[in-house]
């Protein structure tokens, strides 16, 4: 019988919000061969202020949770747990949500050998309680945007957050960059630590070609402030008047005011070479990036971000955000970074994918011909995960 997993995780699909990202979701699928996969999706909602406050003034230790669930199968639990804003009380009401989730697996009769924790600073308060109620080890993973944010902002915390980085019986950096920043505050762990890319279904390696100097971007156009495009418009407006046949073309879609607020930024920049093209199929991405001389995006914030694996993998070079995304997986030209506040970095980084296509292209050919581009395929993202986990299980449990 495979062994059973137990996940927390705010970003996985549920009939709360179905619209959260699939990455979770998929890399579970890439697994249940080997395990058996039992998830708690954890949806934080406002809670009513007066009623929350009026308990906490009876009971100032103890917190009020309200908590509902909705189960799916016996695979997936939907959870939805009232907390304030602001992040008050942030480690007490993920501490009582931990020990509705342990009394829930305790009525259920579950037996999981390993909880999975998929953020540190927010799941993983949870999955070291609920391992500690059950007497199993736990496991980790950093999401760089959010867990890199909560620890600077959260000092009070810091204590508790370095207890679970040491820990936990495994840490799944999904970037270097992410890793460092734990790194920096409490040193290197003594456990295992295994970084573990974010799988796509779009890991088709497609050879480089030479193409006219065009560089494109791709995202759903409400993020377009997130994807910090305006920088990006602003700079290839500069970078046309510099390189003949230079163009940027914006894939994606959004509502009709999305769509303007992205004409108006390219009208207000002279952006004569800016086209915006529409949505792009996920199946057809790879196919697009292909015909391309680079793929560009700067965003302010970024944990990963997919389609910087899939552009190269697809044969594009790539202008990625500095200390974001990325960042730490590669020395190679062909990978660029940019400062997200830095204009003149930006526009060089356009630049370079424009006017050095042939040098870039032939070192990235280079790179998908050595193997070391299957890191980031499904197969080995599955496998890697898949001992990660068996040797967590492994380990001794929590005393």
């Amino acid at each position: 019988m495979s062994a059973a997993i137990l996940h927390v995780s705010g970003d996985y699909p549920d009939a709360i919000d179905s619209a959260k990202t699939p990455v979770i979701a998929e890399l579970l699928a890439l697994t249940r061969d080997r395990f058996g996969h039992c998830v708690y999706s954890i949806n934080r909602q406002l809670a009513d202020h007066g009623p929350f406050v009026r308990r906490l003034l009876r009971a100032p230790l103890q917190p009020h949770l309200e908590v509902t669930a909705r189960r799916h199968d016996a695979g997936l639990t939907a959870v939805a747990y009232a907390a304030p804003s602001k992040g008050l009380y942030h480690r007490a009401m993920l501490e009582r949500l931990a020990d509705w989730i342990a009394d829930d697996v305790e009525r259920r009769n579950l037996r999981p050998a390993l909880v999975h924790g998929h953020k540190l600073t927010i799941e993983g308060i949870v999955a070291e309680r609920v391992a500690g109620r059950l007497g199993i080890p736990f496991a980790i993973s950093i999401q760089g945007n959010t867990d890199s944010r909560i620890l600077a902002v959260r000092p009070d915390l810091r204590r508790l957050f370095g207890r679970i980085f040491r820990d936990a019986a495994v840490v799944f950096p999904f970037a270097p960059w992410a890793l460092h920043c734990f790194e920096r505050r409490y040193g290197r762990r003594a456990g295992p630590t295994i970084l573990l890319p974010c799988p796509t279904d779009a890991d088709h390696i497609l050879a480089p070609r030479l193409t006219p100097p065009r560089v494109m971007t791709a995202f759903h156009l409400r993020n377009y402030a997130l994807k910090n495009a305006g920088a990006l418009v602003a700079a290839a407006a500069k970078v046309e008047a510099a390189i003949d046949g230079f163009g940027l073309d914006i894939a994606g879609g959004g509502e009709e005011s999305d769509v303007a607020s992205v004409r108006r930024e390219i009208a207000r920049n002279r952006a004569r070479a800016v086209a915006m093209i529409g949505p792009v199929p996920h199946a057809d991405i790879q196919g697009a990036m292909n015909d391309h001389a680079g793929f560009a995006m700067v965003s302010h914030r970024e944990s990963f971000g997919l389609v910087f694996i899939e552009a190269l993998l697809a044969g594009c070079p790539i202008l990625y955000p500095a200390g974001r995304a990325v960042d730490g997986y590669f020395d190679q030209s062909f990978a660029i970074a940019a400062d997200p506040r830095d204009p003149l970095a930006i526009a060089e980084g356009l630049g370079r994918l424009a006017r050095d296509q042939a040098r870039l292209k032939n070192d990235l050919a280079i790179w998908q011909q050595s193997g070391r581009a299957e890191a980031f395929r499904r197969d080995a993202i599955a496998k890697t995960y898949g001992e990660g986990l068996s040797g967590a299980i492994a380990t001794d449990a929590p005393v």
